[in-house]
Order: C-alpha cells, then sequence, then structure tokens
C-alpha cells in the first residue's frame, strides 16, 4: 500500500470528505487529491505529521514503516523524502544499463540540498560480503571524488558499475572487496583514468 493509499483509507474510515482533511491540512482539495493517487509522491513532512495527528497514527505508518497503525502521534518524523530506487549501480548512474526507477525508499534527509544527489541502488553479488549483501539497497550521494578508506560506486571502463572500498597511494588506487574471496583489483599511474568515481555510499539498508 502506497502512502497515498493510506492517506485516503484513514481519511475515509473517518468519514472525512477530501473538502474536510484539505482544510486542516491548509491546502487544497486538488493537492490532497494528488497526494492520494500518487501524483505528488514527496509530500511534505509536515503534512505527514499533521495527518498523523489528525488521524492518531504515527507518522511512520502513513510512511509504510509500520503495518499497523499506533496512537503513537507524538512521534514526530521530519525532513522525510522519498529517493528513486535503482536496479544497478549503471542504471541509477546512466552507464549502461537503463535508468528506469524501480522503487522510491522513505529517508530522513536533514539537508533539503541533498536530496537530487541522493539515490539508492539495489546491489548484486557478493564481492562486499558480509558488510553488504546481495539484494540490500546502498544509499549514495552522488559525488566525484571520496576519503580513501571510502565505500564508493566507482564506473569501471565507462562500462561496469561497482561498489567498492576505494584506497588511493601516490601513483595508484585500488578496489577492494571485503569478500576475502574477491583480489583488489589495483590501477597504477595511467591506468587510474580508467575508473571514475560516482558517489559515496552513505547506507546500507539490508534486504530480509
Amino acid at each position: 500500500m502506497t502512502i497515498g493509499e493510506r492517506i485516503k483509507r484513514l481519511r475515509e474510515e473517518h468519514n472525512m470528505s477530501q473538502t474536510e482533511l484539505a482544510e486542516k491540512l491548509n491546502t487544497s482539495k486538488q493537492n490532497l487529491y494528488k497526494y492520494e493517487n500518487g501524483i505528488i509522491t514527496n509530500i511534505p513532512s509536515d503534512k505527514i505529521k499533521m495527518i498523523a495527528q489528525i488521524y492518531d497514527v504515527s507518522p511512520s505508518y502513513i510512511m509504510g514503516w509500520d503495518s499497523e497503525p499506533s496512537n503513537i502521534s507524538d512521534i514526530i518524523i521530519d525532513d522525510i523524502y522519498k529517493i528513486p530506487v535503482f536496479e544497478s549501480v549503471s542504471a541509477g548512474f546512466g552507464s549502461f544499463a537503463s535508468s528506469e526507477i524501480i522503487d522510491y525508499l522513505p529517508m530522513v534527509i536533514k539537508n533539503p540540498a541533498e536530496v537530487p544527489d541522493t539515490l539508492a541502488i539495489v546491489v548484486s553479488g557478493d564481492s562486499m560480503y558480509p558488510k553488504i549483501e546481495d539484494g540490500d539497497i546502498v544509499v549514495v550521494r552522488k559525488q566525484d571524488y571520496v576519503d580513501s578508506g571510502s565505500i564508493a560506486v566507482v564506473i569501471k571502463d565507462n562500462e561496469d558499475g561497482l561498489v567498492k572500498k576505494i584506497e588511493f597511494g601516490k601513483d595508484y588506487l585500488e578496489l577492494i572487496s571485503i569478500n576475502p574471496m574477491y583480489p583488489p583489483q589495483r590501477f597504477e599511474r595511467e591506468e587510474m583514468n580508467r575508473i571514475r568515481v560516482v558517489g559515496l555510499v552513505k547506507k546500507i539498508v539490508k534486504s530480509l
């Protein structure tokens, strides 16, 4: 069930019209219609909190984090944004695969300026096991540099999209897998140009 569907169900369960709820939210009936029907997906966090207070449920329930409504209306979740989820590194960064978005992930992002450059990617393979497992989602901030020792998203040879720990030396860089079954990939001098940093892994969302 989407956020909009939860809002609509709560409204109908309380026998409230769109006009009545829109007035309580200090928004237009047209905006509420767009919320409920998924036309507007990044619903402002203040509206989420107001809806939760009106219907005495937690904001987490409206966002889909709780399976059942609860009377915890004093729980406040600020700065909630829905970031796009891509099926692969290359899809997310437009390398060679399709850039189709497969889902959206609710995230708390304190700095709104970071939202346009934040995305999520479904990881495949076990090279970063056990820290990152097959099917996990990594939340990434787009940037063309990272500090040595960071887990980064890189594009190799303008084709392969990879999630690796990256180490920088004086005249080399290494892409390191956490799984010891995969040896480090070392690129020296001119070979370093084969690797392009495109993002920094900020968070790992484990699959169930």
